[in-house]
């Protein structure tokens, strides 16, 4: 990295380079405020548009969404990627990951087997190749991209706003987590992902690292996956109209360039 570039001392994901002796001016902490609103109270507005009332698959509007937040982490020269996945986490971190997963994951695991007899493990009893396929690709393509936006761009970009207040950052973060979710249209999404984000962010926040929230993260999807909650985690709106339209858009396209 150049010699003469001067990063921002707030900066506070793993990946963030860092320098002593900047500060942030008031309009730049204003513009961020605003950002962080259209990007993350704003945007899930938009999707949950495009999904209820557009008839959109969340699948081909959200990951797009998802990998422009990445795109711009590549970009920002305050931001190391390499840095950023290469940093790991303490033992009795993964110890505190397993036990909060244990204790709170076998209350839901309890609740549901209780209150949904009726859907508790139906998912891999009765579906078990979709449920392989689920747990194989969720961690790759869901929570990977999930967790480079909210806990690493999202702490990488919007830390001077916070300055000292990490519990207000955790709170906010957990629940903007949450909001995000309001395109599933129930409450259980909601507010389950809100409290698993304020998790995801505070073990983010003690310990800066990629895969720690990737590991929790990935469990607790797993989880809701298994017991018979992941009624809550869909849209209802099919793939395939989406991908018809888009393969006669292609065939259009490729006439029009006479390919």
């Amino acid at each position: 990295m150049a010699g003469d570039l001067r990063p921002p001392p707030w900066l506070s994901a793993g990946g963030s380079v860092a320098n002593d002796g900047y500060s942030p001016g008031l309009l730049w902490c204003g513009w961020l405020f605003i950002e962080l609103a259209l990007l993350f109270v704003g945007l899930p507005m938009a999707l949950k548009h495009a999904v209820h009332i557009e008839r959109m698959p969340l699948f081909m509007v959200l990951q797009p969404v998802l990998l422009a937040f990445i795109v711009f982490l590549l970009w920002d020269r305050w931001f190391l990627l390499r840095r950023e996945l290469t940093k790991g986490f303490k033992f009795v971190d993964l110890l505190s990951i397993l036990a909060v997963f244990g204790i709170a994951g076998g209350m839901v695991t309890a609740y549901v087997a209780q209150e949904m007899p009726d859907r508790f493990l139906a998912f891999p009893k009765y579906r078990y190749e979709t449920y392989e396929r689920v747990m194989i690709l969720y961690p790759l393509v869901s929570v990977v991209t999930q967790e480079l936006v909210y806990r690493t761009f999202f702490f990488h970009r919007y830390g001077v706003l916070f300055g000292d207040w990490r519990w207000l950052m955790v709170l906010v973060n957990g629940a903007l987590f949450g909001f995000a979710h309001i395109v599933f249209d129930n409450n259980v999404a909601i507010i389950g992902t809100g409290l698993v984000g304020t998790l995801l962010a505070y073990r983010y926040a003690t310990t800066r690292s990629f895969w720690a929230v990737f590991i929790e993260h990935t469990l607790w999807g797993w989880l809701v996956f298994t017991v018979g909650l992941n009624k809550f985690f869909f849209t209802g709106i099919s793939n395939m109209p989406a991908w018809d339209r888009m393969n006669t858009w292609i065939e259009v396209l490729q006439k029009q360039l006479g390919i």
